[in-house]
């Protein structure tokens, strides 16, 4: 029986998922990554660059990109611009962001891809950062394959 005064508790950390991308962006990315590798990287900017929230771009264009230092700029901007759309959500950094909502894969994949690419130009601080903080978002994240 509840009373005026009565204690709930929860189970587990809070779990925030990302709100999906509109449907105009997801149909205009869908269409840049379709293309022929040629054509792929500038298509996907225009995306980025029609709507600069869209953390699906950014984490592509850090997979597309060749060099590491252009791979670690993308990277970073989907990362940071993922915070803030987390922190608008509700996360207080801190709780899960689960590869298995569709709508946070961007972010994770930008933080991925932030881990790779400061691998690659010797940033081994930032890249245990990230390695340890996509396994504190998604404690199965291990098992995931991009």
């Amino acid at each position: 029986m509840a009373t005026e005064h009565s204690v709930q508790f929860t189970s587990g950390s809070p779990e925030t998922v990302l709100d999906p991308i509109g449907p105009e962006v997801a149909e205009s990315l869908r269409a840049a990554v379709a293309l022929p590798p040629a054509e792929r990287r500038a298509a996907v900017s225009a995306v980025a660059a029609r709507d600069p929230r869209c953390l699906q771009a950014w984490a592509t264009l850090a997979e597309l990109a060749e060099a590491p230092i252009d791979q670690y700029a993308f990277a970073r901007v989907g990362y940071h611009r993922g915070l803030d759309a987390l922190r608008a959500a509700g996360w207080r950094g801190s709780g899960y962001v689960r590869w298995r909502h569709d709508s946070n894969r961007g972010f994770l994949r930008s933080l991925h891809a932030l881990e790779k690419a400061a691998a690659a130009i010797g940033e081994v601080e930032e890249e245990q950062r990230c390695a340890l903080f996509l396994r504190q978002l998604d404690p199965e994240w291990s098992s995931h394959r991009l």
